[in-house]
């Protein structure tokens, strides 16, 4: 079956009122805040069942689809080093990177109704913070998370969300080839 692509302004997320760690760098979101995102995408890509691949995998498409960049495809190699590494981290979900040579975003989110969206959603509001010109993140402010995202080099995407014994969500996704490669631009 042939999907149709349209432009669509999708909401990704409207984040509830707390203090949340997003990265590496606490953030306090409130109400209010709305992270809003046009880009041409598969018709109804949040119809998905929860943990499905495509709802890892349409975000970051549709965000590097916006860029004019190739799409990210999923793997199962990736996926199963990330749910090993997401279990790890279920008893603490302590941000704490693997030790690897895959691209790495990680995401901590209070409380277990977090999704994929939401943590492709936070890595892609770093956009804000990144100085392509420059090629640098704005003094500070974390914007590695929306680089690896859109960095033209990688290919493959593997991801993973587990609830963690405190209640909280994590969400690890790996990248290959990895990027943020210093004294290289993402695209």
């Amino acid at each position: 079956m042939m999907h149709r692509t349209s432009i669509y302004s999708v909401i990704v997320a409207l984040i509830p009122k707390s203090s949340a760690l997003i990265g590496l760098q606490p953030v306090l979101l409130d109400t209010s805040t709305i992270i809003k995102f046009s880009y041409p995408c598969i018709k109804n890509p949040w119809s998905y069942q929860s943990q499905n691949i495509q709802d890892f995998l349409v975000p970051h498409n549709c965000i590097r689809a916006n860029l004019g960049l190739r799409p990210l495809q999923w793997s199962e190699k990736l996926a199963s080093f990330a749910n090993s590494w997401a279990n790890q981290r279920k008893k603490d979900c302590a941000l704490i990177h693997s030790n690897t040579d895959y691209g790495e975003n990680i995401f901590w989110g209070s409380g277990k109704d977090w999704t994929p969206s939401n943590a492709v959603a936070a890595w892609a509001a770093e956009k804000k913070y990144y100085n392509y010109k420059m090629n640098t993140c704005i003094q500070n402010k974390d914007c590695l998370h929306y680089t690896q995202m859109v960095w033209k080099q990688s290919l493959r995407v593997g991801c993973a969300k587990v609830t963690c014994k405190s209640g909280d969500t994590f969400i690890t996704c790996n990248y290959d080839p990895h990027g943020n490669v210093i004294g290289q631009k993402p695209f």
